[in-house]
């Protein structure tokens, strides 16, 4: 079994950005995280070290010593959440604009980077494992407008179904628009209607080749 990561290592990774996986670290420490799989160093200037599909692993599973947790992050922490739809009091406006391309260009990079052929055209490892703040971000970054409490807009929820969410829009036109929007953004689609409402939505699932 591969031994886990020391103390300061999995500072290292736990700090990653949660988008880009991009990492800070001494060269001692990236170079270890490097040669344990867990990291890779850009060949293009400035040589930044990035999180790979197995560090991004281990950054998700639970600490495995008792430690107490740490304090939650603050709200002006700069961590981004894509918007699923539903939520309440969603901040608008240019910044928010701003967020939103920010961590869709960084989505974009990391696919780049995390694929062997440098594709951007469909979902990385990080995707697969995010599904609906995935969706919901492609959704957000192409200008789609995400529910706000009970009101109009998408919504992106998780299904039974393995690596699949089901995306909802109240308007049928906007539905078809979001269904053409992560079929462009490398996910397949397919509308489908609830046999007790006959409600339509989109089941999507990150394509892969």
């Amino acid at each position: 079994m591969t031994r886990p990561p020391t103390v300061a290592q999995r500072r290292v990774i736990d700090a990653a950005d949660p988008v880009t996986g991009r990492l800070k670290g001494t060269d001692a420490q990236l170079a270890a995280l490097v040669k344990r799989g867990l990291a890779f160093r850009h060949p293009r200037p400035p040589h930044d070290h990035f999180l790979t599909p197995a560090g991004h692993r281990i950054r998700e599973a639970p600490e495995p010593t008792a430690a107490p947790e740490p304090p939650a992050a603050p709200a002006d922490s700069g961590v981004f959440t894509a918007r699923i739809g539903g939520e309440e009091n969603a901040m608008g406006g240019p910044s928010r604009t701003r967020e939103v391309h920010s961590a869709w260009q960084g989505l974009l990079e990391l696919r780049r980077m995390t694929h062997r052929d440098g594709a951007v055209d469909r979902p990385c490892g990080w995707e697969r494992t995010h599904l609906v703040q995935a969706a919901a971000l492609a959704l957000e970054a192409a200008g789609h407008r995400p529910a706000e409490g009970e009101g109009p807009g998408y919504r992106v929820r998780a299904t039974p179904q393995p690596e699949a969410v089901a995306v909802r829009e109240p308007d049928a036109e906007a539905l078809r628009a979001c269904a053409a929007t992560l079929e462009k953004a490398g996910w397949q689609v397919g509308e489908h209607t609830e046999p007790r409402t006959g409600v339509r939505y989109v089941l999507a699932s990150p394509r892969r080749a």
